[in-house]
Parts: C-alpha cells; structure tokens; sequence
C-alpha cells in the first residue's frame, strides 16, 4: 500500500511517514498543495492524507483538483480547523473522512486502517491471463508458482495491468511510477520491464510485455 501525505508541517508530515513505513507501508511525502496536487495526480497511491492549511494551493482546492481530474483515492484531511462548517467544506471538496489537530497517532492509524479496509473490499489483486498481482504482499502468482516483486518492480507491473492490452508510453510510467521531479531517465523502464519478463517467465507466466516503437509497452497473452 503506498500512502501520499500532504502537509506543510514538515516535522508532522516525517513523523507520520516514519509512523507508516513502520507499519510496513510505503510513504512519500510533499511540502506544499500544488506539489501534493501534481503527485495525487499520478494515480498510483491507495491513500492521501491531506492537510487543510498550506501554500500554494489550500487542501480543499486540493481535494477539488483531485475529485475533478476523476482520481477516487482516499482522502483524509488533518486540519486544526474543527467547526461543523470547515469538516463540511471538506467533505464537500472530496474528502473521505476529516481528522482535527491535535490527534492522537493511534487515532489517525485506526483512520487509516479503516478507509484501506473500505477500498480492499473492491480490489485485493489484480489478473490477466493466467497472473494475477497480489496487491497486498506484492507477489505475482501463477497457479503454484509466484515470485516476490520490488517496490518499483509492482509500481510498473500494477501500471501495465491497468492498461492491459493498451499501450503505455515511457514518458508516462518514468511520471507515474519515479515522479516528476525524478532524475530517472527512460533507460530506468526499460531496465524494470526486462527485470519483469524474467520473473514472469520463471513462474510460467502467459503474460507478455509487448514493445512497439514509439508507443511504448503492453501487455498481451500468448496464445497456447
């Protein structure tokens, strides 16, 4: 599970990713809203922990560029702003659930845990052919045999199933699954897909990455 926080606090917004990364999951963090807002964008986090106050943009607008770009993560917003009226414009902006400072870490973690629980209902892996991506313990199965993938290894790999059998251009996975801000170059994706097609083969995969000149990557399943 990979968790965007959004907070300006900068010491608030480390602790809570060190809080994270020891409950095994994968944080990043940003400073600002526009930041927040471009990374949100990306469409590769299970959930967003949204501060209200913050330069650039405010966390409400954040919500609204989110909701408005169709992005259906999680939202939970932290805010000292505690009227009935802020946690409505919160809601009303897209947020999920509307946290007040001071809080409690293990209250926030039980916010966490409940609104992932609400979203693993709906998608626990992800299959095509005869594969499927076990999207909580990163494994790629097929029938008997599965193989463990890297962080970055299932960032692409979960990017390709979404597609499927349309093509995914590098430029597009070097923004989705590095950043904008990465220094990573294109010769990074075509390192991680040869590092995939390895593992596919060696569980039996049907699954095939696909490359065409120009477009990029899909998926396709070979035929027996």
């Amino acid at each position: 599970m990979k968790i965007l926080i959004i907070e300006d606090e900068k010491m608030l917004a480390d602790s809570i990713k060190t809080m994270l990364e020891g409950r095994g999951f994968q944080a990043e963090a940003v400073y600002d809203g526009e930041t927040g807002a471009d990374y949100a964008e990306l469409g590769i986090y299970d959930l967003l922990i949204l501060d209200v106050m913050m330069p650039k943009m405010d966390g409400y607008q954040v919500a609204r560029h989110v909701r408005s770009h169709r992005c259906g993560t999680p939202i939970l917003m932290l805010t000292a702003r505690s009227s009935v009226e802020d946690r409505i414009e919160g809601l009303n902006a897209g947020a999920d659930y509307y946290l007040t400072k001071p809080f409690d870490m293990r209250e926030l973690m039980a916010c966490i845990n409940a609104l992932l629980r609400r979203q693993g209902n709906q998608v626990d892996e992800m299959v095509f052919g005869n594969t499927a991506l076990d999207l909580a313990t990163s494994m790629l199965v097929c029938g008997e045999k599965s193989v463990r993938l890297s962080a970055k290894e299932f960032d692409v790999m979960r990017l390709l199933l979404q597609y499927k059998g349309n093509n995914l251009s590098k430029e597009v996975i070097l923004a989705k699954v590095w950043g904008y801000d990465s220094n990573a170059v294109e010769n990074h994706v075509e390192v991680y897909v040869g590092f995939l097609r390895k593992k596919l083969r060696s569980i039996g995969s049907n699954i095939r990455i696909e490359a065409l000149r120009r477009l990029g990557y899909h998926l396709e399943v070979e035929e027996a």
